[in-house]
């Protein structure tokens, strides 16, 4: 499995053909407590960097944006039942959607591990 970074801090874990997407920690930490979450329907054809997804914290709302083209197949029900996961687990329990990759091409415009946290270093 490999996982690439957006410079709008989406994480997107790849395997195969298919994709798992969520926001980062550096996300979350900036947006603090969330209280809603609004998913992508199974089905929905998502283009790289169109809307994806919103979150809405105490602070502020959020677009979440697609890495990459593909078709979602299936939304994280967990987080509509419990927002305040993504503080606890952006990345890993309270990912976003999955996703079936149209081109992983695209993939090749994205940061990896080390080159995302010089990004966020630099902010």
């Amino acid at each position: 499995m490999s996982i690439f970074y957006t410079e709008e801090h989406e994480w997107i874990a790849v395997e195969g053909g298919s994709a798992t997407v969520g926001i980062t920690d550096y996300a979350q930490a900036q947006l603090g407590d969330i209280v809603f979450v609004e998913l992508p329907a199974a089905g929905r054809e998502l283009t790289k960097g169109g809307d994806a997804a919103v979150v809405e914290s105490v602070k502020a709302a959020s677009d979440v944006y697609s890495p990459v083209t593909g078709q979602v197949t299936e939304a994280n029900s967990a987080l509509e039942e419990d927002p305040s996961l993504v503080n606890t687990a952006p990345e890993g329990a309270a990912w976003f959607f999955k996703l079936t990759l149209a081109d992983p091409a695209e993939l090749e415009g994205l940061m990896d591990a080390a080159q995302y946290k010089a990004f966020c270093d630099g902010l």
